[in-house]
C-alpha cells in the first residue's frame, strides 16, 4: 500500500514542468531512476526523506523551473499524506495521537486528500497540470478498496470521538467534514445521524459547539440537505462573535490566515492576525453560481465589509465585488437575505464609485 502517493503526484508534476525526465532528473538529483519512480508513485514516501534531502531537492526543481507555487504544495500534498497514511494504516483508536485531532487543516489540504479519493484535481494547482495522454494515471486516486477503508476509518475515528465529547470535537468535525466526500448511500445516512449537534442557541459567544455546527452543515449540503445551513447561518451568524468566528475560520481555511493552529479556539481570538483586503479577493472565487454553500459565502464576504466598509474603495477590489454581485443578482433563485446582502455590497461599491 502506498503512504505518498498525493506527495509524489505534486512531485511529478514539478518535475514534468522542468521539462525533465525522470531519468535526467534523477541524474541531477543524484540519484537512481528507481528511486525517483518510487518517489513519484509513493511507494517511497517523500516525508520518509531527511529535511535536508527534501530541501535540496524542492532548490533543485525551483532551479530549474518548476513554477513555484506547485513546489510549495508539496509540503500540502505531504500532510494530506500523513492523513491518508494514518486512516490506512490503522494506527490504534486513541484519539489524541489522530493527526486531525492536532491541528485544523485548510481548504488545500481537504483538497489534496479529495483529490485521492474523487479525482478532482485541488483549486490551488494550475490549471491542466495534472491532465496525462496514454495510460498513465490522471491523478493520485486510491485504489476502491483503499478508498473504501479510508471512509470506514475516519467514520469510526468521528464516532469514538464524539463519544469523548467537546475533547473530541475537533476530530470528530474534521473526520465528518472528509466523509461527505463519499457519495454512498450508507455515508449520506451515517451523516444524517452524526447531524444531531445543535445549532448554537446562544449567540452571544463563540463555543466549540459552534464550529461543529458550521462543519456539519457545510458537510450535508454536498448531499444536497440545504437545512442545517440556513439554520447555521441564522442561528450561529446572529452575533458579532459568531460573524467574526466565521471570519476567522475563513481566513484559516482559505490560507489567508498563514498561522498554524492546534485547535479551533483560534475563531474566539478577537485579535485579528489576517489582512482583510487578502480575505475579500480570496472570497471572491466562493461568489459563483451553482455552490452549495453559496448562502454562507455571501454572508460571510457581506459581514467582512460591513465590518472593513474602506475594502469597498480599493478600485480594483470594489470591482470585483461588484462585478460578482452583478453576476449573482442575475440569478433567479436567490434566498431574500442573499439577495439584500449583495444588493448592499454592490450600492456600497457604487457609493465610492461616486
Amino acid at each position: 500500500m502506498t503512504t505518498g502517493q498525493v506527495s509524489g503526484y505534486v512531485l511529478k508534476i514539478c518535475r514534468e514542468q522542468t521539462g525533465q525526465t525522470q531519468q535526467r532528473f534523477a541524474e541531477r538529483c543524484g540519484v537512481d531512476v528507481t528511486t525517483m519512480q518510487s518517489w513519484e508513485s509513493g511507494r517511497r514516501p517523500l516525508a520518509a526523506m531527511s529535511a535536508g534531502s527534501l530541501a535540496a531537492i524542492i532548490r533543485r526543481l525551483v532551479a530549474m523551473g518548476a513554477d513555484p507555487t506547485t513546489v510549495a504544495l508539496l509540503d500540502t500534498a505531504m500532510q494530506a499524506d500523513s492523513i491518508i497514511s494514518h486512516a490506512l494504516t490503522g494506527r490504534g483508536d486513541d484519539v489524541r495521537t489522530h493527526p486531525l485531532s492536532q491541528w485544523v487543516i485548510t481548504r488545500n489540504v481537504t483538497h489534496m486528500i479529495a483529490w485521492a479519493l474523487n479525482g478532482q484535481t485541488p483549486a490551488a494547482l494550475p490549471q491542466g497540470s495534472a491532465r496525462r495522454s496514454g495510460p498513465v494515471p490522471h491523478a493520485p486516486l486510491l485504489a476502491p478498496d483503499a478508498r473504501r477503508a479510508f471512509f470506514t476509518s475516519i467514520r469510526s475515528a468521528a464516532e469514538r470521538a464524539g463519544a469523548v465529547g467537546e475533547g473530541g470535537a475537533l476530530l470528530a468535525r474534521q473526520c465528518l467534514y472528509l466523509s461527505s466526500y463519499d457519495m454512498a448511500a450508507h455515508t449520506r445516512a451515517w451523516i444524517g445521524s452524526m447531524s444531531t449537534y445543535p445549532v448554537v442557541k446562544d449567540h452571544t459567544e463563540w463555543s466549540p459547539s459552534w464550529v461543529t455546527a458550521r462543519s456539519v452543515a457545510t458537510s450535508v449540503t454536498r448531499h444536497g440537505q440545504m437545512d442545517l445551513l440556513d439554520r447555521f447561518i441564522r442561528d450561529g451568524l446572529a452575533s458579532d462573535a459568531g460573524s467574526a468566528a466565521n471570519l476567522a475560520y475563513w481566513a484559516h481555511w482559505l490560507g489567508v490566515d498563514r498561522l498554524p493552529r492546534s485547535g479551533d479556539e483560534f475563531m474566539a481570538d478577537p485579535e485579528t492576525t489576517w489582512d482583510p483586503s487578502a480575505l475579500l479577493r480570496a472570497l471572491m472565487d466562493r461568489l459563483s453560481p451553482g455552490l452549495g454553500c453559496l448562502a454562507l459565502n455571501v454572508r460571510s464576504a457581506w459581514s467582512l465589509t460591513l465590518a472593513h466598509p474602506w475594502l469597498l474603495s480599493d478600485p480594483s477590489l470594489g470591482k470585483a465585488v461588484g462585478d460578482r454581485a452583478e453576476l449573482l443578482l442575475d440569478c433567479a433563485e436567490l434566498p431574500a437575505t442573499t439577495r439584500k446582502e449583495l444588493d448592499q455590497m454592490h450600492y456600497g461599491v457604487r457609493l465610492y464609485r461616486r
